[in-house]
């Protein structure tokens, strides 16, 4: 009875993220600035996700990530390409404002050269059943594809995938670990 309520609220969460997805309030709320104090990615207590090995996404992972082969501009720290790490907050696939530029510089790059493919891996923290974590994660790897279809990039560039909790960036069980590991990783796939 108990994996039935779990497996219900997850479907209703799924179609409620799903049939928000697509709207037009939802990409203006994305580039107002607001939610930028609520996300804590700028302030001191989270300045340490864009630091460190393998956490500014400028480093090739080793899950066949070979931005670092494509250009001076994907390992240029003042340039958004070299971010390849998407952070979301907790159970949100909302993308947040301050990941906008990054998700466009990507969506940019890929138009320009149609022949280049990524693999967008959704990840979340390790709280939540697996089936959760897994819908999570898809959830948030196709709102980064969302973002980057409405900017003009083909589907076939675009391909999603979910860890769910199964590939964390950052072991432990506090806030420090979790928000490292809600997140979305593009991986530039060889040409």
């Amino acid at each position: 009875m108990k994996l039935n309520k779990i497996l219900l609220a997850l479907a209703i969460s799924t179609l409620f993220l799903s049939a928000c997805s697509d709207t037009d309030e939802k990409d203006a709320s994305l580039t107002d600035g607001s939610q930028n104090a609520a996300s804590g990615i700028n302030d001191a207590a989270t300045s340490g996700l864009n630091k460190g090995a393998g956490m500014n996404g400028s480093e090739i992972s080793g899950n066949g990530d070979y931005a670092s082969t494509l250009g001076p501009e994907f390992n240029d720290p003042n340039n958004p390409l070299s971010k390849r790490t998407i952070y979301f907050m907790l159970d949100s696939s909302e993308v947040m404002p301050d990941f906008v530029p990054v998700i466009a510089a990507h969506a940019q790059y890929l138009i320009a050269n149609p022949s280049q493919h990524i693999t967008l891996e959704g990840n979340a923290d390790e709280r939540g059943s697996r089936e959760y974590n897994i819908a999570l994660g898809e959830q948030r790897a196709k709102s980064v594809s969302g973002m980057m279809k409405a900017r003009g990039v083909s589907e076939s560039q675009l391909q999603i995938i979910s860890y769910g909790e199964e590939k964390p960036a950052a072991f432990g069980s506090d806030e420090a670990a979790w928000e490292k590991n809600r997140r979305v990783e593009i991986v530039y796939l060889p040409r």
